[in-house]
């Protein structure tokens, strides 16, 4: 126990990390995930393709061979100069973009197309269609798929320790290498995970509640 508590410290310190990657690259994520949705729906072939191509290679390959790709493929060109913190939010970001784009998608493609009619027939332009009457219902249905991925990308920021970077997962194993006491030492990472992601399901659930009751 004693070692538990020694490691604490800077156990938080690795999970504030964790929390600032994730919020950032979770919002760029859904911003992302947005316009490839929107993309996917468009009439436009050329828009169409661009946004199925993103999905299909994101979706096609392992996060860990992206991460590689952006923080070791890209620097090695000398065009930008990515920090490792930098290229992991943009790693999370893409990747959960990809999902959230299919899973917007699919929100959206579950309202009833009258609504959509019925809102240009009193004067509605699309956009506005699509920002008053599709979105705010389609949310509320996507919601709960959108927990589950925002905490399948959450657990992704444990792969970014390979990087350098000082998160949690990597905090970890540097005490665990330290202490020789990895059973403790990971098992106390283990619950930091387990209290996090089930704070943010509990955010979830609530915020789902809210929207059912306007």
């Amino acid at each position: 126990m004693d070692v538990i508590v020694a490691a604490l410290p800077i156990l938080l310190e690795g999970l504030q990390v964790t929390i600032y990657i994730f919020i950032i690259a979770i919002i760029l994520g859904f911003l992302i995930g947005l316009v490839m949705s929107l993309l996917r729906l468009a009439p436009s072939k050329i828009l169409n393709w661009i946004a199925k191509v993103y999905v299909n290679a994101i979706r096609g390959t392992p996060f860990i061979v992206q991460l590689f790709f952006i923080y070791f493929g890209i620097n090695s060109l000398h065009l930008l100069s990515l920090n490792s913190t930098t290229a992991g939010i943009i790693t999370v970001a893409i990747n959960a973009g990809a999902y959230f784009a299919e899973i917007i998608r699919a929100g959206i493609q579950s309202i009833d197309k009258g609504q959509a009619e019925a809102a240009r027939s009193i004067g509605f332009t699309s956009s506005q269609t699509m920002r008053y009457v599709v979105l705010p219902q389609a949310f509320r249905r996507m919601l709960p798929t959108i927990t589950n991925q925002s905490i399948i990308s959450l657990k992704d920021t444990s792969l970014l320790s390979v990087i350098g970077i000082a998160d949690l997962t990597q905090q970890g194993q540097i005490q665990a290498s330290a202490t020789f006491e990895a059973f403790k030492i990971w098992l106390a990472v283990g619950i930091i995970y387990f209290i996090i992601i089930y704070l943010l399901t509990l955010l979830a659930n609530f915020v789902e509640r809210r929207f059912q009751l306007r």
